[in-house]
Protein backbone atom coordinates (compact mmCIF):
# COMPACT_ATOMS: atom_id res chain seq x y z
CA UNK A 1 0.00 0.00 0.00
CA UNK A 2 2.86 2.41 0.73
CA UNK A 3 4.27 2.18 -2.79
CA UNK A 4 0.79 2.45 -4.29
CA UNK A 5 0.01 5.61 -2.32
CA UNK A 6 3.33 7.22 -3.23
CA UNK A 7 2.76 6.34 -6.89
CA UNK A 8 -0.77 7.74 -6.74
CA UNK A 9 0.59 10.96 -5.26
CA UNK A 10 3.19 11.40 -7.99
CA UNK A 11 0.68 10.58 -10.72
CA UNK A 12 -2.01 12.93 -9.42
CA UNK A 13 0.21 15.78 -8.25
CA UNK A 14 2.60 15.86 -11.21
CA UNK A 15 1.89 13.65 -14.21
CA UNK A 16 -1.84 14.49 -14.35
CA UNK A 17 -1.33 18.19 -13.60
CA UNK A 18 -0.90 20.14 -16.83
CA UNK A 19 0.42 23.71 -17.03
CA UNK A 20 -2.91 25.54 -17.10
CA UNK A 21 -4.23 23.46 -14.21
CA UNK A 22 -1.10 24.22 -12.16
CA UNK A 23 -1.62 27.94 -12.74
CA UNK A 24 -5.36 27.71 -11.94
CA UNK A 25 -4.68 25.68 -8.79
CA UNK A 26 -2.29 28.34 -7.55
CA UNK A 27 -4.65 31.28 -7.96
CA UNK A 28 -8.14 29.92 -7.25
CA UNK A 29 -9.69 27.56 -4.70
CA UNK A 30 -11.81 26.02 -7.48
CA UNK A 31 -8.63 25.07 -9.32
CA UNK A 32 -7.18 23.51 -6.16
CA UNK A 33 -10.38 21.51 -5.65
CA UNK A 34 -10.38 20.32 -9.26
CA UNK A 35 -6.74 19.25 -9.05
CA UNK A 36 -7.27 17.67 -5.64
CA UNK A 37 -10.24 15.71 -6.99
CA UNK A 38 -7.94 14.15 -9.59
CA UNK A 39 -5.50 13.20 -6.84
CA UNK A 40 -8.35 11.76 -4.78
CA UNK A 41 -9.64 9.66 -7.69
CA UNK A 42 -6.19 8.24 -8.49
CA UNK A 43 -5.48 7.57 -4.81
CA UNK A 44 -8.78 5.77 -4.37
CA UNK A 45 -8.23 3.70 -7.51
CA UNK A 46 -4.74 2.58 -6.52
CA UNK A 47 -5.81 1.79 -2.95
CA UNK A 48 -8.71 -0.38 -4.11
CA UNK A 49 -6.39 -2.29 -6.45
CA UNK A 50 -4.23 -3.26 -3.46
CA UNK A 51 -6.84 -3.58 -0.71
CA UNK A 52 -10.52 -2.64 -1.33
CA UNK A 53 -11.12 -2.27 2.42
CA UNK A 54 -8.57 0.58 2.59
CA UNK A 55 -10.80 3.06 0.73
CA UNK A 56 -11.65 5.25 3.79
CA UNK A 57 -7.96 6.02 4.29
CA UNK A 58 -7.57 6.79 0.60
CA UNK A 59 -10.42 9.28 0.93
CA UNK A 60 -8.67 10.84 3.92
CA UNK A 61 -5.48 11.31 1.89
CA UNK A 62 -7.41 12.76 -1.03
CA UNK A 63 -9.49 15.21 0.99
CA UNK A 64 -6.49 16.43 2.99
CA UNK A 65 -4.67 16.96 -0.30
CA UNK A 66 -7.50 19.23 -1.44
CA UNK A 67 -7.44 21.12 1.86
CA UNK A 68 -3.67 21.65 1.78
CA UNK A 69 -3.66 22.87 -1.83
CA UNK A 70 -6.63 25.17 -1.30
CA UNK A 71 -4.89 26.75 1.70
CA UNK A 72 -1.97 27.80 -0.53
CA UNK A 73 -4.14 30.10 -2.66
CA UNK A 74 -4.14 32.89 -0.09
CA UNK A 75 -0.40 32.56 0.55
CA UNK A 76 0.29 32.68 -3.18
CA UNK A 77 -1.56 35.95 -3.56
CA UNK A 78 0.44 37.60 -0.80
CA UNK A 79 3.93 36.16 -1.21
CA UNK A 80 4.44 34.77 -4.71
CA UNK A 81 5.54 38.07 -6.21
CA UNK A 82 7.43 39.36 -3.17
CA UNK A 83 9.92 36.64 -2.33
CA UNK A 84 12.04 34.87 -4.94
CA UNK A 85 12.49 31.81 -2.72
CA UNK A 86 8.78 31.52 -1.98
CA UNK A 87 8.25 28.94 -4.74
CA UNK A 88 10.94 26.62 -3.38
CA UNK A 89 9.75 26.98 0.22
CA UNK A 90 6.16 26.36 -0.83
CA UNK A 91 7.09 23.27 -2.84
CA UNK A 92 9.12 21.70 -0.04
CA UNK A 93 6.49 22.51 2.59
CA UNK A 94 3.64 21.33 0.37
CA UNK A 95 5.27 18.00 -0.39
CA UNK A 96 6.24 17.47 3.25
CA UNK A 97 2.61 17.95 4.27
CA UNK A 98 1.27 15.62 1.59
CA UNK A 99 3.79 12.87 2.34
CA UNK A 100 3.16 13.25 6.08
CA UNK A 101 -0.54 12.65 5.50
CA UNK A 102 0.19 9.57 3.38
CA UNK A 103 2.48 8.01 5.98
CA UNK A 104 0.13 9.13 8.75
CA UNK A 105 -2.74 7.26 7.10
CA UNK A 106 -0.51 4.20 6.64
CA UNK A 107 0.32 4.19 10.36
CA UNK A 108 -3.15 5.09 11.68
CA UNK A 109 -4.75 2.37 9.58
CA UNK A 110 -2.50 -0.19 11.22
CA UNK A 111 -0.83 -1.11 7.94
CA UNK A 112 2.56 -0.32 9.44
CA UNK A 113 4.04 0.95 12.69
CA UNK A 114 6.44 3.91 12.93
CA UNK A 115 9.29 1.61 13.97
CA UNK A 116 8.45 -1.07 11.42
CA UNK A 117 7.91 1.34 8.53
CA UNK A 118 11.32 0.85 6.85
CA UNK A 119 10.94 -2.93 7.00
CA UNK A 120 7.44 -2.71 5.56
CA UNK A 121 8.73 -0.63 2.65
CA UNK A 122 11.45 -3.20 1.92
CA UNK A 123 8.89 -5.99 2.00
CA UNK A 124 6.61 -4.09 -0.36
CA UNK A 125 9.42 -3.52 -2.84
CA UNK A 126 10.08 -7.26 -2.83
CA UNK A 127 6.45 -8.34 -3.12
CA UNK A 128 5.18 -5.58 -5.41
CA UNK A 129 8.18 -5.25 -7.71
CA UNK A 130 6.20 -3.94 -10.70
CA UNK A 131 4.68 -1.17 -8.59
CA UNK A 132 8.13 -0.26 -7.25
CA UNK A 133 9.63 -0.08 -10.74
CA UNK A 134 6.70 2.05 -11.91
CA UNK A 135 7.28 4.38 -8.94
CA UNK A 136 10.92 4.80 -9.93
CA UNK A 137 10.14 5.68 -13.53
CA UNK A 138 7.31 8.07 -12.63
CA UNK A 139 9.53 9.76 -10.04
CA UNK A 140 12.25 10.36 -12.61
CA UNK A 141 9.87 11.97 -15.11
CA UNK A 142 7.89 15.13 -14.31
CA UNK A 143 8.36 15.12 -10.50
CA UNK A 144 12.15 15.10 -10.93
CA UNK A 145 11.92 17.93 -13.48
CA UNK A 146 9.79 20.10 -11.21
CA UNK A 147 12.03 19.54 -8.19
CA UNK A 148 15.20 20.20 -10.15
CA UNK A 149 13.90 23.48 -11.53
CA UNK A 150 12.57 24.80 -8.21
CA UNK A 151 15.62 23.74 -6.20
CA UNK A 152 18.25 24.98 -8.66
CA UNK A 153 16.52 28.26 -9.53
CA UNK A 154 15.89 28.89 -5.85
CA UNK A 155 19.44 28.16 -4.70
CA UNK A 156 21.34 29.64 -7.66
CA UNK A 157 19.09 32.46 -8.87
CA UNK A 158 17.07 33.06 -5.72
CA UNK A 159 13.92 33.02 -7.82
CA UNK A 160 11.10 30.85 -9.07
CA UNK A 161 11.79 28.77 -12.22
CA UNK A 162 11.52 30.43 -15.60
CA UNK A 163 9.24 27.80 -17.12
CA UNK A 164 9.02 29.68 -20.41
CA UNK A 165 12.73 28.97 -20.88
CA UNK A 166 12.84 25.39 -19.62
CA UNK A 167 9.44 24.01 -20.65
CA UNK A 168 10.98 22.22 -23.66
CA UNK A 169 12.92 20.06 -21.16
CA UNK A 170 9.67 18.81 -19.66
CA UNK A 171 9.34 15.72 -21.84
CA UNK A 172 12.75 15.55 -23.50
CA UNK A 173 14.44 15.56 -20.11
CA UNK A 174 12.04 12.93 -18.77
CA UNK A 175 12.80 10.65 -21.72
CA UNK A 176 16.52 11.28 -21.32
CA UNK A 177 16.46 10.39 -17.61
CA UNK A 178 14.32 7.33 -18.29
CA UNK A 179 16.78 5.97 -20.84
CA UNK A 180 19.79 6.65 -18.62
CA UNK A 181 18.09 4.96 -15.66
CA UNK A 182 17.28 1.94 -17.83
CA UNK A 183 20.86 1.62 -19.07
CA UNK A 184 22.23 1.91 -15.52
CA UNK A 185 19.69 -0.58 -14.16
CA UNK A 186 20.61 -3.13 -16.83
CA UNK A 187 24.36 -2.60 -16.44
CA UNK A 188 24.84 -0.93 -19.84
CA UNK A 189 26.88 1.97 -18.47
CA UNK A 190 28.71 2.64 -21.74
CA UNK A 191 25.42 3.76 -23.29
CA UNK A 192 24.85 6.50 -20.70
CA UNK A 193 27.09 9.08 -22.47
CA UNK A 194 25.30 8.35 -25.75
CA UNK A 195 22.11 9.72 -24.17
CA UNK A 196 23.58 12.33 -21.83
CA UNK A 197 26.11 14.13 -24.02
CA UNK A 198 24.18 15.14 -27.18
CA UNK A 199 22.02 17.73 -25.39
CA UNK A 200 25.07 19.21 -23.68
CA UNK A 201 26.99 19.44 -26.96
CA UNK A 202 24.10 20.88 -28.96
CA UNK A 203 22.75 23.34 -26.40
CA UNK A 204 25.79 24.48 -24.45
CA UNK A 205 26.96 27.11 -26.98
CA UNK A 206 23.84 29.19 -26.37
CA UNK A 207 24.34 29.19 -22.59
CA UNK A 208 28.10 29.21 -22.01
CA UNK A 209 29.69 32.58 -21.53
CA UNK A 210 26.69 34.31 -19.94
CA UNK A 211 24.88 34.41 -16.61
CA UNK A 212 22.95 31.20 -17.35
CA UNK A 213 26.04 28.97 -17.59
CA UNK A 214 26.04 27.86 -13.94
CA UNK A 215 22.31 27.22 -13.94
CA UNK A 216 22.43 25.23 -17.17
CA UNK A 217 25.31 23.03 -16.00
CA UNK A 218 23.62 22.48 -12.64
CA UNK A 219 20.42 21.40 -14.40
CA UNK A 220 22.28 19.00 -16.67
CA UNK A 221 24.37 17.48 -13.90
CA UNK A 222 21.42 17.28 -11.52
CA UNK A 223 19.30 15.49 -14.11
CA UNK A 224 22.13 13.07 -14.88
CA UNK A 225 22.77 12.34 -11.19
CA UNK A 226 19.10 11.64 -10.49
CA UNK A 227 18.87 9.31 -13.47
CA UNK A 228 21.93 7.35 -12.36
CA UNK A 229 20.73 7.08 -8.75
CA UNK A 230 17.27 5.87 -9.75
CA UNK A 231 18.88 3.47 -12.23
CA UNK A 232 21.06 2.00 -9.49
CA UNK A 233 18.00 1.59 -7.27
CA UNK A 234 16.01 -0.06 -10.05
CA UNK A 235 18.89 -2.41 -10.75
CA UNK A 236 18.68 -3.76 -7.20
CA UNK A 237 14.98 -4.61 -7.44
Amino acid sequence: MIIAMLLAHLMGDYVLQWDTLAAWKGRAVKGAVFHGSIVLAVTLLFAVLIDPAWWPWALLIGFTHITIDASWVGFNRHFASRNGLYGLVRLLTDQTLHLSMIFGAIILSGYATPIGLPGTIVTEVQTHRVWAIALGYVLISLPAWIFLEFVLYGLINGSAPDFNRVKHYKYVGSLERGLIATFVATGQFTLVPVVALPRLVLESPQYFGDSRTTLYLAEWLGSLALAVLIGLALGRM
